[in-house]
């Protein structure tokens, strides 16, 4: 009898463990959902941007949301974010009750915007000049950017489940031609290889937060700019913004993929 009793307090407290261990948010549908991060989040050259943040429904986080209708969803992403202004104007849309926050940033801190620029009127030597520069921010300043970011992340929203994606290959470096001007075969080269060194530390820095990374070069291979179908805008005149970032084709096919695989 003594043995029937203690198994029975064993199994019932197995259950009961078990039971008050499953999370309450256990299905998309019960989720609370926050974007937060810059261009690549808020939508940049995809159609329908809004606002100074240039926050579009058809970024890969407004796809997700129609996709999974979460209980609740709201973007904060903004176009130029850096891990400090993120910081200091994002944060506040988290809680203890989110559970599923997504990001990009740290293509700002290293001088995305005025490197594409540099690198598009400048020659060879001077793109990998401009490159090297952000090459330094990144190996100096980054890392400790990125690790106070995502500790801030963590301490609003503890029990969330936090994505860290990271960011494309920008061009297709075999075309002989890039179909508009100062963008050679080596500068190519040289921004591709910062990109991949920048998101090599954007991943280590996620997961020793204990975040989930997700690199989305894998979903963008063969669509980079000057290709023969690329995910990406090259240089544009109108608006001037979309250069270089995701078309809706790349947050649909690129971004959204890898998203969604990211969380099983």
């Amino acid at each position: 009898m003594r043995r029937t009793t203690a198994l029975a307090c064993l199994v019932s407290s197995v259950l009961l463990t078990v039971l008050t261990a499953t999370p309450a948010a256990a299905s998309p549908a019960d989720w609370d959902y926050i974007a937060l991060g810059d261009s690549y989040s808020s939508g940049v050259g995809t159609s329908g941007q809004t606002g100074t943040c240039m926050r579009s429904s058809n970024a890969y986080p407004g796809l997700w949301n129609t996709a999974h209708s979460p209980a609740s969803f709201r973007s904060v992403a903004c176009s130029g974010a850096t891990t400090s202004s993120l910081r200091s104007s994002q944060l506040s849309a988290l809680s203890s009750g989110t559970d599923l926050v997504t990001v990009t940033i740290g293509g700002n801190d290293v001088g995305f915007a005025s490197t594409m620029i540099t690198c598009t009127l400048v020659s060879d030597s001077g793109c990998a000049a401009k490159v090297a520069e952000a090459m330094e921010l990144l190996d100096e300043e980054v890392p400790a950017a990125l690790d106070a970011t995502y500790r801030d992340i963590r301490a609003k929203a503890p029990h969330a489940k936090v994505v860290v994606l990271g960011y494309p290959i920008l061009f297709d470096e075999s075309a002989p031609s890039c179909g508009f001007a100062g963008m050679s075969i080596p500068k190519r080269k040289t921004i591709n290889n910062g990109a991949v060194e920048l998101n090599k530390v954007i991943a280590d820095r996620a997961r020793a937060a204990g975040f989930t990374w997700s690199d989305v070069t894998d979903e963008f291979a063969g669509h980079g700019v000057c290709g023969p179908s690329p995910w990406l805008h090259g240089l544009e005149l109108l608006p001037p913004t979309d250069s270089f970032h995701p078309t809706g084709t790349g947050h649909r096919s690129g971004y959204l993929p890898a998203l969604e695989s990211a969380l099983g």
